[in-house]
């Protein structure tokens, strides 16, 4: 049997075009997409924790993970469950709800916390050059970035949430415990516009969550950095 695919407005999320739906896509960390036979040209580069990731060379990626433990069961079942969402409108119940601190840990809203896994972005791009970092914003307990690798997605992810965690766990005094959860929701951009609606989509977090009037006011994303 075939995927189902939906199409998503603006008013959906920031995609554009046809997703695949998948049962509680972000619970699971991605909206999976699998190349279709011999007929794709384009070469595809996989990212395999539990299902396989793919992403074209060159494409910028919309990437969120979150706290370990972040997301409330009751959530996960009611997710899992509602066959008629799209694709678009299961992200924004997903993101809402962690927008919301609903349950779990909040340790991005310590600022030292915050600030470490900032500046653990910028060096991935500044110095290591990993990858080129459009836009991210640090929420209370997830991250949403947009950036182009430069390297293998899986690398950099590693590479991005070990170094994060571990920081983060020396500024909390907790030693052998998870900080984030393993998997992440990722997306490649499909356009020029859908870019633009990403970005701002990360940029405007904040504001839509009710924490600051302009994207600017918060001090962990790339809006306040400009």
């Amino acid at each position: 049997m075939g995927p189902a695919f939906s199409s998503i407005g603006d008013h959906a999320g920031p995609f554009s075009g046809p997703l695949l739906r998948h049962r509680s896509p972000y619970l699971y960390g991605l909206f999976r997409e699998e190349p279709r036979g011999s007929s794709r040209a384009v070469t595809v580069a996989y990212y395999r924790r539990n299902l396989p990731h793919w992403f074209p060379p060159g494409a910028s990626i919309f990437l969120t993970w979150r706290l370990f433990g972040s997301f409330p069961h009751v959530l996960i079942a009611r997710i899992a469950h509602a066959e008629k969402a799209t694709a678009g409108e299961q992200f924004r119940m997903a993101d809402k709800s962690l927008d919301r601190c609903d349950s779990g840990p909040v340790w991005l809203k310590n600022p030292r916390v915050a600030r470490c896994v900032v500046e653990k972005l910028q060096r991935g791009a500044s110095e290591l050059n990993h990858f080129d970092l459009h836009a991210y914003v640090v929420m209370a307990n997830h991250i949403h970035v947009l950036l182009t690798p430069k390297t293998e997605v899986r690398k950099l992810m590693n590479a991005l949430k070990g170094a994060t965690a571990r920081a983060a766990n020396e500024v909390l005094g907790r030693t052998g415990k998870r900080f984030w959860q393993d998997e992440s929701f990722d997306r490649w951009v499909r356009s020029p516009a859908e870019f633009s609606r990403i970005k701002s989509y990360i940029e405007r977090n904040p504001v839509s969550a009710g924490l600051v009037e302009q994207p600017e006011d918060w001090p962990w994303s790339s809006a306040h950095q400009r």
